[in-house]
C-alpha cells in the first residue's frame, strides 16, 4: 500500500489522479459517488485559490516590506539633513536646538593608553625558542588597543640590564627564535594604541638552553 505524499505539490497530484480515475471508472469505485467526487474537486480548487492568495500576499508583503525600508531610509535621510541646517542656524546659540529634540555634540573624548595585559606566561621552549601568550586587557571603548610590544631584558653580572623591544604582535600570543640562550632572561609585554603604550604585563623569567 503506498504512503500519503506530504508534499502539497504531491498532495494535489493525488488529488487530481483521484479525481479522474473515479470519474473514468465508476463501476470500479461505486463508492467514490459524483456527489463525492464533486465535493472533492471543490476543496482541490479552493486549496488552489488559497494557495495562489497565498503567494500573491507574500509578494504583496515583501513589496510592502521593501517600500517600508526604503521610506525609512528617506525619512532619516531628510532628519539629518534638517538637524545639520539647525546646527548652522543655532552655530551661536546651539541650546536652541533643545527646541526642536535636538542637543549640542558632546565633544569627542580623547582616547587613552591601555591597561596592561595580564597572565603572560611560557607555552613552550626550544632551543633559542620560545612560545608566550597573555590576556588582553579588560574591554574598554576608550582604550582600544592596536599591538603589543614585547620586550626583554637579559641577567648580567651587575644585574639585569634595560628593557629593550624584541617584538610587536597584532594577536595574544607569539613564537621568538634566536633568543639568548644559557643566560636568564625575563619579557614583558605591553599594550600600545595611538594614545601610547600600558603598563607592563608581569614578567616571565626563563633559562632558554
Amino acid at each position: 500500500m503506498s504512503s500519503f505524499p506530504v508534499r502539497e505539490d504531491d498532495v494535489i497530484n493525488l488529488a487530481e489522479q483521484i479525481i479522474a480515475g473515479a470519474t473514468a471508472h465508476p463501476g470500479d469505485f461505486p463508492s467514490l459517488t459524483p456527489a463525492l467526487i464533486t465535493q472533492l474537486t471543490g476543496e482541490l480548487d479552493g486549496f488552489r485559490e488559497a494557495r495562489t492568495d497565498q503567494e500573491s500576499t507574500k509578494g504583496q508583503l515583501k513589496i510592502a516590506t521593501v517600500t517600508k525600508e526604503d521610506g525609512f531610509d528617506n525619512l532619516v535621510t531628510m532628519m539629518k539633513n534638517f538637524l545639520k541646517k539647525a546646527e548652522v542656524d543655532c552655530t551661536t546659540l546651539p541650546e536652541n536646538l533643545a527646541e526642536i529634540g535636538w542637543g549640542t555634540r558632546n565633544a569627542p573624548t580623547p582616547i587613552q593608553s591601555p591597561t596592561a595585559p595580564t597572565n603572560l606566561h611560557p607555552v613552550a621552549e626550544g632551543v633559542g625558542e620560545i612560545w608566550m601568550n597573555w590576556d588582553k586587557p579588560a574591554n574598554d571603548s576608550n582604550r582600544p588597543v592596536r599591538n603589543f610590544v614585547i620586550e626583554r631584558h637579559d641577567q648580567q653580572q651587575a644585574g639585569f640590564g634595560p628593557w629593550n623591544l624584541v617584538a610587536t604582535s597584532y594577536d595574544t600570543e607569539i613564537h621568538l627564535v634566536g633568543q639568548p640562550t644559557e643566560v636568564r632572561v625575563e619579557f614583558r609585554v605591553k599594550a600600545a594604541n595611538a594614545a601610547g603604550e600600558s603598563m607592563p604585563s608581569n614578567t616571565v623569567s626563563v633559562v632558554l638552553p
